[in-house]
């Protein structure tokens, strides 16, 4: 029973997140809407920080296992680069608590929601920098710094997917691909 109330407290408290965002989410509004007093909240989280860091745990985890679902053995580490950034962003371009948060951090500058949108981009980083490093292993790839060669990937997988849809036409999931294995494993040299 105790286990059911908690996820009850869990769910209703993203999805109160992911409706008002951090900032305006209240203990008062989580209890109300998950249909429990104040006090079992207290029972299973100190505060709100608490309660929103299990959310934002149990997402960071999600996107994992998103990322880890697209990955296929057999195709290239380019082709699984490819395919887990594009499903963990794309997860994060749809999912209604992440879309919340990044507006929040980006229009308020919650000082706790830019910790947690870090902790999630932190995440991705280090998702693919063992992939990065894995492929330098097998030889997939020339020896490289793997975390900032996973930041750039990432970086650059933001600008194609977020920052170039602002002013010009969504690129298609191919367009992104081709592009991506341009600038990252061709190369501008002639």
């Amino acid at each position: 029973m105790a286990i059911d109330r908690k996820q009850q407290i869990i769910d209703s408290a993203s999805n109160s997140f992911s409706l008002y965002g951090y900032k305006a989410t209240t203990i008062d509004q989580v209890a109300k809407m998950a249909n429990v007093g104040k006090g079992t909240i207290y029972t299973f989280f100190k505060n709100k920080e608490e309660l929103f860091d299990e959310i934002v745990n149990r997402l960071i985890k999600e996107m994992k296992r998103v990322a880890d679902e697209s990955v296929d053995p057999s195709q290239s580490f380019y082709e699984n680069v490819h395919r887990a950034l594009y499903k963990l962003l794309e997860f994060r371009k749809e999912h209604q608590l992440t879309i919340k948060l990044s507006q929040e951090a980006r229009d308020l500058g919650t000082p706790a929601v830019i910790e947690v949108m870090t902790k999630m981009e932190t995440a991705i980083i280090n998702y693919i920098k063992d992939k990065v490093i894995l492929a330098v292993q097998k030889r997939e790839i020339k020896e490289c710094d793997p975390e900032m060669t996973a930041f750039i990937m990432m970086k650059l997988y933001i600008a194609f997917i977020f920052d170039w849809e602002k002013k010009h036409k969504p690129l298609e999931k191919e367009e992104i691909s081709e592009l991506f294995e341009f600038y990252i494993f061709k190369g501008l040299s002639i």
